[in-house]
């Protein structure tokens, strides 16, 4: 960890070590610098101070858990890049969602910390019953004028499908101002996909996001100014709905 001078601008303090404020002085810069610039708050405003808060929060998770990780010996070497999808975002929110993204320490410890989470079956089974696929249907292969098409029985002419209902492959059935070619009949089954790597990412990321919270409540000091960018006593969150 880098040392910091007595008159050094301060990130905050982990471990009740101070923390040198200039990595996230060199990411701001580079931020402003950018090709996204002009999509970036006025600079003193508000918003942008907000911007700043959220950038420290992000440096401040990278540095905790890489102190965690030499910790515990991990090989952050290891770590593979990646890249979060939506939903995996989200349940880590957008600070630690960033952190995991940009940092490889964040992704071995994540990886150590979770490696033996588990889902009870019962979970899964109740999953698996409120998502129970739909029953099966019958499709119907049709050729028209204008090429072919499948479709089931809900989504046609009421007599055009009381007509099919009695048709067999290969017949020609006109009801009304429909004439369609009956090509072939399958029964439609909505496949349910397992969950059990879905449920038990969820409850991976649950895990992490816990450990965090504890840990930053206990290891770190904030600098007045860089506070979380949702805490209601810091004068810039002005959050509305």
């Amino acid at each position: 960890m880098t040392a910091v001078h007595h008159d050094e601008p301060v990130l905050g303090w982990l471990d009740g070590r101070p923390l040198a404020r200039t990595e996230l002085d060199r990411r701001l810069a580079a931020l402003r610098g950018g090709p996204r610039s002009g999509a970036l708050p006025a600079p003193g405003s508000a918003e942008d101070r907000q911007l700043t808060r959220w950038v420290a929060q992000v440096v401040l998770t990278e540095r905790l858990c890489t102190a965690e990780a030499a910790a515990r010996g991990l090989d952050v070497t290891g770590a593979p890049p990646a890249r979060l999808d939506q939903l995996a975002a989200v349940e880590l929110g957008s600070i630690t969602a960033a952190a995991f993204e940009g940092c490889a320490a964040v992704r071995a410890l994540y990886e150590n910390l979770t490696a033996d989470v588990t889902v009870p079956t019962a979970q899964i089974a109740a999953y698996r019953a409120a998502k129970r696929p739909r029953p099966p249907g019958v499709v119907w292969r049709l050729s028209a004028a204008d090429g072919d098409f499948d479709a089931a029985p809900d989504t046609l002419p009421a007599a055009l499908t009381a007509a099919l209902r009695a048709a067999t492959p290969g017949d020609t059935v006109t009801a009304g101002e429909w004439t369609v070619v009956l090509r072939d009949r399958r029964e439609s089954v909505d496949p349910a996909p397992d969950p059990t790597d879905r449920i038990i990412a969820a409850a991976r990321r649950a895990v992490f996001v816990r450990w965090l919270d504890h840990a930053r409540a206990h290891r770190l000091r904030l600098v007045p100014g860089l506070e979380h960018p949702g805490d209601p006593q810091q004068p810039d969150n002005h959050h509305r709905h």
